[in-house]
């Protein structure tokens, strides 16, 4: 037996149907992302917090090495390379290179700090001092 199909026996959507569900779907997705966003502002807030420490960890030992932290002058950089001269070190201090903070910029060290024998500082997502939110400046000294 031979069946004709015709375009009416045929089951899928319509482009109404379609165009329905995609109305559906963006006013999910706008009641949705406003509540998401923030919280990811606060993920990186948190993770360059945790850069920050362990970084920190990673300086302590340098100290214990070699009774002094690094100078502004040899940077971060003297905890993956020694920077030469710099008896009793042994390094690198970090499994990997040192890390931008989250936001893709470098975090800002100086040896002697303002606020203790170092500070350890990211700016934030704005790149300058202050802020409020994703662009509060997160540091050691907290």
């Amino acid at each position: 037996m031979i069946r004709k199909f015709h375009l009416s026996d045929k089951k899928g959507f319509t482009l109404i149907e379609l165009l329905v569900v995609l109305v559906i779907l963006g006013l999910l997705a706008a009641l949705v992302a406003p509540k998401l966003f923030p919280k990811l502002g606060k993920g990186k807030q948190a993770a360059a917090k945790a850069q920050i420490e362990l970084l920190g960890q990673a300086l302590d030992q340098f100290r214990l090495d070699t009774s002094r932290y690094p100078t502004s002058q040899e940077g971060l950089k003297a905890l993956s390379t020694n920077p030469g001269g710099i008896e009793n070190w042994d390094g690198p201090y970090l499994k990997k290179g040192v890390p931008n903070d989250p936001w893709g910029k470098p975090y800002h060290y100086e040896a002697p700090g303002q606020h203790g024998e170092y500070d350890l500082y990211s700016y934030g997502r704005d790149g300058s001092p202050g802020g409020d939110g994703e662009d509060k400046d997160v540091v050691s000294w907290e």
